[in-house]
């Protein structure tokens, strides 16, 4: 009788059970120059780890500003309008040329442009276009905000800022001597980034990982160069799963990611970051020039010094 007491005296416990930790949220660019830095997460070894969101730029933005994601990949820029940000070390979207995927394409020669129509998923490039088109090209446009849809854009202004995927293809067909957007010709393209270096002799940063401080861990950033390395070996490989959903060739696309992306914060893309931040807060683009304050990492992904 006691052994039955004892029984159903256990039965009657509660359990007591270990909580659950919660997956640190990643908010990620839906675009193919985001793919290789969270290739690892996606298909290696740390697939599962993380609860990853796709979106556009300015949303990961908002997903982070907002407290909905830990972590998120956000244009440059807005590392200077959401507060308490540390960035990831030694990783970012960067171009040290022609990066093709931001272009602004224009119905005429830009020196004689009047309105740009902006994509709206864009927040780094917004700024960058300003910057060029007042230190650069020595215009002053009327800026209006716009869905990405080329052919409706050029509709409503002189020219049009387009990025991502988008432009990657305008940027492939031009190159390949066909029409860039169909119906509108003739037709100039300047890539950004190009324009950004031959202005300011700097690489164009365009995006890093940045997050919440307490998310950010030294074991963190360590998953962040394992699932870039692991990205950057199968180039090939997310190219032709890329070619497949954009219908655009796999060589081409392997091409894009190994001579136009750059993936690494280094000293001489920081200087580009730099320059950018300053620029911008000099022209009231943003509230303040802060500087980049990173993650702690394991040394050997500290940030250059």
């Amino acid at each position: 009788m006691l052994y039955l007491f004892l029984s159903s005296a256990r039965q009657a416990a509660p359990l007591r059970l270990k909580p659950r930790m919660a997956k640190l949220r990643i908010s990620v660019v839906e675009y193919l120059n985001t793919a290789p830095l969270v290739w690892g997460f996606r298909h290696g070894p740390l697939a599962g780890k993380y609860d990853l969101s796709y979106t556009v730029p300015s949303k990961c933005a908002e997903s982070l500003r907002a407290s909905r994601a830990d972590v998120a990949i956000i244009p440059a820029i807005e590392y200077q309008r959401i507060r308490e940000l540390v960035v990831v070390p030694g990783i970012a979207i960067a171009s040290k040329g022609a990066v093709r995927s931001i272009l602004v394409v224009s119905r005429m020669p830009i020196e004689q442009v009047r309105r740009i129509a902006l994509d709206i998923s864009s927040r780094s490039s917004v700024a960058l276009v300003h910057l060029l088109c007042a230190g650069h090209w020595r215009i002053r446009p009327e800026f209006i905000a716009a869905k990405p849809v080329v052919s409706t854009m050029l509709k409503e202004a002189d020219a049009a800022l387009v990025i991502g995927d988008p432009a990657l293809r305008l940027a492939l067909r031009h190159g390949a001597g066909e029409a860039p957007v169909p119906g509108v010709e003739p037709i100039f393209i300047y890539d950004v980034a190009e324009h950004w270096r031959q202005w300011t002799g700097r690489p164009c940063v365009l995006a890093i990982w940045a997050g919440h401080r307490d998310a950010i861990t030294p074991s963190v950033v360590a998953d962040f160069h394992a699932s870039k390395q692991y990205g950057l070996e199968r180039i090939d490989e997310i190219a032709a799963n890329a070619s497949v959903q954009l219908g655009l060739p796999a060589a081409s696309l392997a091409a894009y990611l190994r001579d136009n992306i750059d993936f690494n914060l280094d000293a001489e893309n920081l200087t580009g970051l730099e320059l950018l931040f300053e620029k911008a807060a000099y022209t009231c683009l943003v509230p303040q020039n802060r500087p980049l304050e990173f993650a702690t990492a394991p040394a050997c992904t500290r940030a250059p010094q």
